[in-house]
């Protein structure tokens, strides 16, 4: 099973719903894939729909959960869509700050809520 990671797709996530809901075990799912097993169990963990008002509604949803997946991506590219941001933080990496120190200062501004003035600013 070595191969490099590559995102479900919505056809698999398909193959994932209907295995599911004939209970056929996460294992089994796994080598119809080729995927490993804990891979399934992500996806059924982190995509799985629970609704309180109508429960029957509740399972896993591969239309959904592709939904839900890529959505958890596009929120994962917060330096490609803030060119400000990239740059104060491509900056402090040059002046030897690690990776931990600049979100720990970003979370400092974004809890004052002046990271857009700390970046402008150059304070970071």
């Amino acid at each position: 099973m070595a191969r490099s990671f590559v995102q479900l797709s919505l056809d698999e996530r398909r193959v994932i719903a209907r295995m599911h809901e004939k209970k056929i075990s996460q294992a089994e799912i796994a080598r119809t894939l080729c995927r490993d097993r804990s891979t399934i169990s992500r996806e059924l963990r982190r995509n799985f729909w629970y609704d309180r008002e109508v429960p029957i509604a509740e399972g896993y949803w591969h239309v959904t959960a592709h939904g839900m997946a890529t959505s958890r991506r596009r929120t994962y590219r917060k330096l490609l869509r803030d060119p400000l941001l990239c740059a104060a933080v491509i900056d402090r990496l040059k002046d030897s700050w690690s990776p931990e120190q600049i979100s720990g200062r970003l979370r400092l501004a974004d809890a004052s809520h002046e990271r857009s003035d700390a970046v402008r600013s150059g304070a970071l």
